[in-house]
């Protein structure tokens, strides 16, 4: 490994930014001992702005170095689809038509399912929230998936108060939910995108292969939080309220989905069919809630600043993934998911001559296996933190509990990959 000054610098800067991410709740203590700068502490506090400001200190050291050109050479090289991508459906998919259809494919459901087994509709609604919607993801993308999932888990629980353990337990659950559940395709998890044209692996390939393990993980770890956090669910079943919703305007809003997760590869195409939307959605603004454009805009930052780090970290990544065998890149590849992005191994894994379709597969389980410990393990999971955050002790989702709280269903997302 020869790495350049700039590798070294930005290597520096990544393994700080990664300690900045579990260091938020300090800065956030920082904003009350000084008010004078709070405004500072609060913006560092944000954990979706980490990765984009050390980004942006590496771009100034680049500028300083190299000279402008150079640095915006640099930046515009990069590839920033992701984030673009999940910018615009994060905002569709958590649009009010988009969610009222959800709830009322989720309350049917719940409906027949509670009177068959006398189950609480609650309980269900809970367990489909974190089953079916996370394996939804595998056909409207895992961006998608996050963002309803945790909208209907915000509404339905977050809201009503929940203690600290359930509330870490659930996106702990959640996070890893995602990761695997996007794997019954060829098109919807990030890591398995990155690698699809590249070893030529189709959808039925994808469900052959990682199907039943995904769909069991994600099953199990559903049902284990449900029956072990049951009692603290919400006792009464709060309806909601009835609005008038036409369902033209649905199946609108269904096909600018639609068009947005089909086009995902096209963000010319994606983009235009976003603006589109937001067009729409101000001509029939009485059947809207105010969109998350914010929210959407903070993850898109975060995953863009990922984007500029992580692409000068192959210089030491590329080596550790070529010293590997298959059973050493699987349990590697869940380590090395939690110090950076999922996609970002599988697509340097991608790039090693010679590999054998073990070692391959073995690398894409690892990596969406891993998915869930931290909030940068993943594309979507800073998705799902910034909606669900606010519920949190100052709105701070301390990763130390994060990752305590996604072992578990790590686990059984391991042995479900490797030994069934």
């Amino acid at each position: 490994m020869n790495p350049t000054h700039i590798e070294i610098v930005a290597t520096t800067l990544f393994v700080i930014a990664i300690l900045h991410t579990f260091m938020v709740s300090s800065f956030e203590k920082l904003s009350h001992s000084y008010p004078k700068h709070a405004g500072l502490f609060h913006l560092l506090a944000e954990v979706e702005v980490v990765f984009g400001f050390w980004a942006l200190v590496l771009v100034l050291f680049l500028t300083a170095l190299n000279g402008t050109k150079e640095a915006v050479h640099f930046v515009s090289d990069q590839n920033y689809v992701e984030a673009l991508f999940v910018f615009a459906v994060m905002v569709v998919a958590a649009s009010k038509p988009i969610l009222t259809f959800a709830n009322s494919c989720i309350n049917f459901s719940a409906d027949i399912t509670s009177r068959v087994t006398k189950i609480s509709k609650n309980t269900i609604i809970f367990f489909i929230s974190l089953s079916i919607v996370p394996l939804m993801g595998s056909f409207i993308t895992e961006p998608a998936a996050m963002t309803i999932a945790a909208l209907l888990l915000r509404d339905r629980f977050y809201k009503t108060g929940l203690g600290i353990k359930l509330q870490y337990a659930i996106i702990g659950v959640l996070f890893v939910n995602v990761s695997i559940g996007g794997t019954l395709t060829n098109f919807a998890a990030p890591p398995v995108l990155m690698v699809a044209s590249a070893w030529e692996w189709t959808t039925p390939f994808m469900f052959t292969t990682f199907g039943h393990s995904a769909a069991l993980a994600v099953c199990v770890n559903a049902l284990l939080i449900t029956l072990i956090f049951h009692k603290q669910l919400p006792k009464e079943f709060i309806e909601p309220p009835k609005e008038s919703m036409p369902y033209a305007v649905i199946l609108v809003h269904l096909l600018f989905l639609t068009g947005v997760v089909f086009f995902a590869h096209y963000p010319p195409v994606f983009l235009w069919l976003f603006l589109f939307f937001l067009g729409f959605t101000t001509a029939y603004s009485r059947y809207q809630n105010p969109l998350i454009l914010r929210e959407a805009l903070l993850v898109a930052f975060f995953l863009a600043g990922l984007v500029v780090l992580g692409s000068l970290q192959k210089w030491w990544l590329q080596p550790v993934l070529e010293s590997m065998t298959p059973v050493v890149a699987f349990y590697g590849t869940v380590g090395l998911t939690a110090l950076t992005d999922n996609a970002a191994i599988t697509y340097l894994g991608s790039l090693v001559d010679g590999t054998s379709l073990e070692f391959r597969i073995a690398l894409v389980a690892g990596a969406v296996t891993g998915g869930g410990l931290t909030v940068i393990a993943n594309a979507p999971n800073p998705a799902g933190l910034s909606i669900l955050r606010e519920h949190f002790t100052n709105r701070v989702v301390n990763p130390t509990y994060l990752l305590l709280a996604a072992i578990i269903p790590t686990i059984v997302a391991i042995l479900a990959f490797r030994f069934i």
